[in-house]
């Protein structure tokens, strides 16, 4: 089986005060976008990945995990421990979508072969996952994996992972620029934190701008 899986913009990130687990609460407009990688599962013994970049593309795929770091074989192993599905599948994951970039391509590459998260034929077909326990699931791998299920154009909130689809019309064509090198969400975040103003020089006098929720656009 093989599936087409989009990239995603964010048309705005809204970014809140860091939570007590971690975690910054988020308002985030995701956009699937027309860029592709190509998954493809068939049946092996064991789990297996293989990573290439796709026919045409420029993707550096060097720093690209293909053992149990990758989002896929998270996904597989998860799977298998909550909805009893053994992950004897090997996946090839052809890439177009820049590494590191923003644009959800590990999160994308982890869903669609939900062959992989399926008991096995036997079970009977109540108990196979309900959409809403995939979601879960993909909430479970990263904030931004619950929309490489659903797709289309979505409201984020919480962390990312709680969506609601939002009506685009009309045609959008984009240009993607990338640059050589990839960037970490926790690194950018952990640069914000730090430029922001403290507490203490907040909590007298006005509200400052740099208190507002931050946004960038893609």
């Amino acid at each position: 089986m093989s599936v087409r899986v989009p990239a995603k913009v964010n048309l705005q990130l809204g970014v809140g005060p860091l939570r007590d687990d971690g975690y910054h609460d988020l308002v985030n407009v995701f956009h699937a976008v027309s860029l592709f990688d190509e998954v493809t599962a068939e049946p092996a013994d064991d789990l297996r990945i293989a990573v290439e970049a796709a026919p045409g593309s420029r993707v550096a795929i060097d720093g690209v995990p293909t053992g149990d770091g990758n989002l896929a074989a998270r996904a597989a192993r998860l799977g298998r421990r909550r909805l009893g599905a053994a992950p004897r599948v090997a996946l090839r994951i052809r890439k177009a979508i820049p590494v590191a970039g923003g644009m959800a391509g590990g999160s994308a590459d982890t869903p669609p072969p939900r062959c992989r998260l399926r008991p096995p034929l036997g079970r009977p077909r109540r108990a196979r996952p309900h959409p809403r326990d995939l979601l879960e699931l993909a909430a479970d791998l990263g904030s931004d994996v619950p929309f490489a299920l659903l797709g289309g154009t979505a409201v984020g909130t919480g962390r990312g992972e709680r969506l609601a689809p939002a009506a685009a019309r009309g045609t959008f064509h984009w240009v993607f620029a990338t640059a050589d090198g990839g960037l970490s969400t926790p690194a950018r975040l952990r640069r914000m934190r730090g430029s922001a103003p403290s507490e203490a020089s907040t909590s007298r006098g006005r509200r400052r701008p740099g208190n507002r929720l931050r946004r960038r656009r893609n």
